[in-house]
């Protein structure tokens, strides 16, 4: 009968398995290639950092499983030291735009009183926004956001509830859920602009508006076409664009290259810098404002006051605007902050519109 090999004797039992070393605030500025103070400064949402620094610190951090102490940060916990906001536009239209540049000054006027930061991003698209408004706050590098460019059916609205972002969206109530917002009546500020242009004798008015995907958007066309129809003017008619000057003059030289049965006698745009290209066309074809053509902008920036003729505009607070949303969401971020809207738009003409031709 064969008999199983006996199994050889185990070795000794050796030292016991060396600890893990706990992983410090020293291993992820090292990982990171930055100091230990701008650690610190990352993850209490301290300014002094670019956002690429910031971005490698925190995947350092998660590389290495690291986390602040929780307890040495709650006497911080409450201050309020940065602010986000992200805006969809391509860098060099966002630099022309004097609505943002105005807007952003209003923030940070008030953010400046409170000893606070603003962390400005570019983003490409939605879906991005959504990502980063998750990676700041779950990487506590806002204490709470701005929200602007709504669209229907925004998918901002219901991530910002679920992480519990304090936020402050810059729409009408009707584009932003349940989320605190602030706004400028835009359906009576259309109407007023065609009802002014249509008291001067005009019947073919011409609006040059936004990306129609924007919510103001098409807040703007819905109450243009509502007043048009109103006051029975058959020749109205819209062109949707991208805001951007090179849009407005194209949009101005298709209107103005129509016959003469068919081409507009005024203009709105819904912004300055497309108002001002759409009067440079305007000398380009030969075609006198305003004489032959009244252009009406939107916002009232300074350039409207730099052109020949001056530029007749719906003038808007932006600036005034701005600080309202910084100071709203401060009250959000308080626990409190209701809903409301700022000034409406007012008209002021100037010297480029007239009694139609």
């Amino acid at each position: 009968m064969s008999t199983s090999p006996t199994p050889p004797p185990s070795p000794p039992p050796g030292p016991p398995p060396a600890p893990t070393p706990r992983v410090t605030i020293r291993d992820v500025a090292a990982l990171a290639g930055v100091s230990k103070g701008a650690v610190s400064l990352a993850f209490n949402r301290k300014p002094g950092l670019s956002d690429a620094t910031r971005d490698r610190i925190f995947a350092a951090a998660r590389e290495l499983g690291w986390a602040p102490n929780l307890a040495a940060r709650s006497l911080s916990s409450q201050r309020v030291d940065v602010v986000g906001l992200a805006i969809c536009r391509p860098a060099r239209q966002l630099g022309l735009e004097p609505f943002y540049m105005e807007f952003v000054s209003g923030v940070e006027s008030v953010l400046t009183e409170r000893s606070c930061s603003l962390l400005l991003r570019l983003v490409r698209n939605l879906e991005e926004e959504v990502g980063l408004q998750d990676a700041w706050w779950r990487g506590r590098q806002v204490s709470g956001s701005i929200l602007v460019d709504f669209r229907a059916d925004d998918p901002r609205v219901a991530a910002v509830e679920r992480l519990g972002v304090p936020a402050v969206a810059v729409g009408h109530p009707s584009l932003t859920g349940g989320l605190t917002s602030v706004w400028t009546d835009d359906a009576t500020a259309v109407t007023e602009a065609v009802r002014y242009l249509a008291a001067l004798g005009h019947r073919r008015i011409a609006r040059v508006g936004g990306a129609a995907a924007l919510g103001h958007t098409a807040i703007r066309t819905a109450a243009f076409d509502q007043a048009a129809r109103e006051l029975r003017l058959a020749g109205a008619r819209q062109v949707a664009t991208d805001f951007s000057g090179e849009a407005g003059a194209r949009a101005t030289r298709s209107l103005l290259t129509g016959a003469g049965g068919d081409r507009p006698t005024a203009i709105v745009y819904d912004n300055d810098i497309m108002a001002v290209a759409g009067l440079s066309v305007a000398a380009e074809m030969g075609v006198r404002v305003p004489e032959e053509v009244s252009l009406l902008a939107w916002d009232d920036s300074q350039l409207c006051r730099l052109t020949r003729p001056t530029l007749s505009a719906m003038s808007h607070d932006v600036h005034g605007f701005g600080a309202e949303v910084a100071r709203t969401l401060f009250e959000v971020i308080g626990g409190g902050g209701d809903s409301h809207p700022v000034a409406t738009p007012v008209l002021v003409p100037r010297g480029s519109t007239a009694t139609a031709p």
